[in-house]
């Protein structure tokens, strides 16, 4: 499930980034999110990607053409639209799409600039990544559960570092959280 940082994880962003940008509209900011984000850092060799867009119109008015360059909805996040993209049936990128009002105050956004400016902590949510790989392999929780109360924690402190309130971070359907 994780796999050691690959050097060419930002090349395959910046390349899913053209193509979102051909397909739909090439004035949105996109900018590379996750663990696959975080230079050295262990992840699962999924690409993500959050996107700012003026609002949500502006997404649905732009969703065709990204369901036509072979992205899809299919998320259990709640809180904004998601669309992955598969590679011989395996998902190979997630596209997470923020409004402008938001994209300041996005938790992915501000996770992944805290664990590059702080080792210590991208080295405690790399642990935690892999003891959470080990719970959802017994069957006790699933990875994403097992990994929220550090992200928690590490967002809080991120958070608190620039100013702004905490907030939960789980943004999935709560079957998904078990």
């Amino acid at each position: 499930m994780l796999v050691a940082y690959d050097p060419a994880w930002p090349s395959l962003f910046e390349a899913l980034a053209d193509g979102i940008r051909s397909a739909a509209d090439p004035q949105w900011v996109i900018e590379h999110i996750g663990s696959t984000a975080v230079p050295g850092m262990r992840a699962k060799p999924v690409i993500d990607l959050a996107i700012r867009v003026r609002d949500h119109d502006d997404f649905e008015a732009h969703r065709p053409a990204l369901e036509a360059a072979r992205w899809a909805l299919g998320s259990s996040v709640t809180t904004h639209p998601v669309m992955v993209r598969k590679s011989d049936g395996i998902r190979s990128a997630i596209a997470h799409f923020f409004t402008a009002a938001e994209w300041e105050t996005v938790n992915q956004r501000i996770l992944r600039d805290w664990l590059r400016e702080h080792p210590t902590d991208a080295a405690r949510y790399a642990h935690a990544k892999c003891d959470a790989v080990a719970a959802a392999a017994r069957g006790t929780a699933s990875y994403n559960a097992a990994k929220t109360q550090v992200i928690q924690e590490l967002v809080d402190a991120a958070r608190h570092a620039r100013g702004l309130p905490a907030v939960p971070v789980s943004d999935k359907r709560r079957d998904e959280r078990k």
